[in-house]
């Protein structure tokens, strides 16, 4: 292993670029003679192996000559999977535990192993299991997962999923949340250390974490609820409620504002910052209070199931959330500085390829919708839900890959050059999918039948710059303004003169009386402006570090003091910003000081 990491590093020393291709032919050429040699050179070990060096062997790697470029070039050619941090932030999710839902839509999975919704075999999933659902255990994983794959991870977008944010109890969110941050904030061997000592509580109260012992535990109750014969909620009382270790830990899983608090203050400085939160909850459960407390807990963006607007096909689908309340919802979160994300999706029962053009351009058309970011996916077939009858009975049948992909492209065009598509699928394996789309490529089949026919494609997602290096010179500062029912929007975006987006920033300015709407105990004002975001392409480099990707190059700064021009112009005296807790130091250095939940500036 040694031989072959001097090896790479005389290559890159020497001016050398290797692609992938010539990387495994060299670590081809050292696995030939050796026993299991495929597996020993294999490429996903060799950076580890590197790292640990670096962290654990100094004698060692000093013998190796390695200075910090070196070092970099290093890392960035040995990196596995590039693209999961080429938006400049590293994503980590992590996942509630198990936990009664207040909705039963037809189409949503009933894994009783899972929060209603999810099933054990996706990705997050499998990993929040293996990790009891405790979200200090899953942030270690993670981290160290990604770190070994060669991604920095200073800056750190948290996503907790798991269903509805507000069914949990309080004290267990705050928990929850605290402890997120809490692995971020712990040292490499204090997280080692935790991470052993809560494995071990966890197995003293009687708890399972491995995958086969669980299928086992909860078989009986899976097909009890497969065939109809109980719900996800009355076998969760079963399952759950009724143990005693569950009951147990629960009773540890709560916490307090305070010592939240006191995890935020530690992480400012930490060495990995939180630059994002992420809830997920349905519309209907919105509420200012809710938004309140997402605020307090450091939250800046919020994920809504909505799913559809047609009121005729939601109540078909046992969705209670009529579009009204996502309206309603999508509302306050911006007035609050939420950025939003939402859930919306295809071949519902009862739609049609043409409905779904029509719904999905009142969304990204109406003054009263508009959000940030879509999820845009199809609905497919799942065992245990009771869609599952109606494909019995002819009564809802799968789109064709053709048909959906239309809809798909439809679906681009209409996107505006404001909202990104974020993704196109669920990560729900394809054995768990009795019929619908399987193919994981599916935003890639319909980004080739766009360029095929020259359609003109504007939303972010589309125009990212995402791995390649830019030259900031170059870039074009250019504005789009639309109208929201309650706010006047300002899309500030540094754009490549090919039309690559570098950076982006959302202004929002109240519309006259518009922050009524948040009640007596409204944390704004009028006269106040928000940033709602400030994001800046390129690799995940680190903080305070230069390199040829869009990041460090000054380009937040200039947004953010044009957003600053903006509102002043308009006759605002403040500006707000739902900064992040590990973002609040760089919004000091702009000139923002703490004005309760937000940071603030006058104009």
């Amino acid at each position: 292993m040694q031989q072959v990491i001097t090896q790479i590093l005389d290559e890159l020393r020497a001016g050398h670029t290797l692609d992938a291709t010539q990387i495994d032919s060299l670590l081809r050429a050292r696995a030939r003679g050796v026993p299991d040699g495929r597996k020993a050179f294999a490429k996903k070990r060799i950076l580890p192996y590197y790292l640990h060096v670096r962290h654990c062997e100094p004698e060692l790697f000093e013998s190796w000559n390695v200075d910090e470029h070196l070092d970099e070039l290093f890392v960035k050619t040995m990196q596995m999977k590039p693209r999961r941090t080429a938006s400049g932030v590293a994503t980590i999710t992590a996942i509630t535990k198990p936990w009664p839902c207040s909705s039963n839509c037809i189409y949503c999975p009933n894994d009783i192993r899972m929060p209603k919704s999810y099933l054990h075999d996706e990705p997050a999933c499998q990993r929040a299991e293996r990790n009891f659902f405790d979200p200090y255990l899953q942030v270690s994983a993670r981290l160290h997962a990604l770190e070994h794959m060669g991604h920095a991870t200073d800056k750190v977008e948290l996503i907790v999923l798991g269903g509805t944010w507000s069914d949990y109890a309080p004290a267990y969110r705050i928990w929850f949340v605290q402890n997120l941050f809490r692995a971020l904030n712990d040292s490499r061997d204090e997280r080692e250390t935790h991470t052993q000592m809560l494995k071990a509580r966890y197995g003293e109260l009687g708890l399972e974490s491995d995958p086969e012992a669980l299928k086992h535990r909860s078989e009986t109750w899976q097909k009890r609820i497969d065939v109809g014969e109980i719900d996800y909620n009355e076998a969760f009382d079963q399952l759950y409620r009724q143990s005693a270790a569950w009951r147990r830990a629960s009773e540890s899983q709560v916490s307090t504002l305070e010592k939240l608090q006191h995890q935020h203050a530690l992480n400012e400085n930490a060495e990995h910052r939180v630059v994002g939160l992420v809830v997920e909850t349905r519309p209907d459960a919105v509420t200012c209070e809710l938004l309140l407390e997402l605020r307090q807990i450091g939250c800046t963006k919020v994920q809504l199931g909505i799913q559809s607007l047609d009121d005729a096909i939601l109540m078909a689908n046992g969705r209670r959330c009529d579009a009204s309340a996502a309206e309603r919802a999508l509302g306050l979160c911006r007035l609050f500085g939420f950025k939003t994300h939402v859930h919306f999706m295809l071949n519902l029962y009862g739609s049609t390829p043409e409905s779904d053009i029509a719904d999905y351009r009142r969304l990204v058309s109406e003054p009263g919708l508009l959000p940030d970011e879509v999820k845009l996916y199809p609905c497919a077939l799942v065992a245990g839900t009771k869609l599952v009858a109606f494909h019995q009975s002819g009564a809802w049948q799968p789109y064709s890959e053709d048909e959906l992909i239309s809809v798909l492209c439809a679906d681009m065009v209409a996107t505006p050059a404001y909202m990104r598509v974020s993704r196109m699928i669920r990560d729900i394996s394809a054995k768990d999918i009795l019929v619908g789309n399987k193919k994981t490529n599916l935003r890639q089949l319909v980004e080739q039948q766009l360029a095929e026919t020259g359609a003109q494609v504007r939303e972010i997602r589309y125009r990212e710059i995402g791995t390649r290096d830019v030259d900031p010179t170059k870039l074009e500062l250019s504005q789009i303004e639309y109208e929201t029912d309650l706010t006047s929007e300002r899309f500030l975006q540094w754009v490549t003169p090919e039309g690559r987006i570098a950076g982006f920033l959302r202004l929002s300015l109240p519309h006259a009386g518009a922050l009524d709407r948040l009640g007596p105990t409204a944390p704004l004002h009028e006269g106040e402006a928000m940033i709602r975001e400030v994001h800046v392409y390129g690799f995940a480099a680190k903080i305070a570090k230069e390199g040829t990707s869009a990041q460090h190059h000054g380009l937040g700064k200039t947004l953010v003091a044009t957003a600053c021009d903006i509102a002043r112009e308009h006759g605002y005296n403040r500006m707000n910003v739902i900064s992040a807790v590990g973002t609040r130091g760089y919004y000091r250095n702009l000139g923002f000081e703490e004005a309760g939940l937000y940071q603030q500036k006058k104009l």
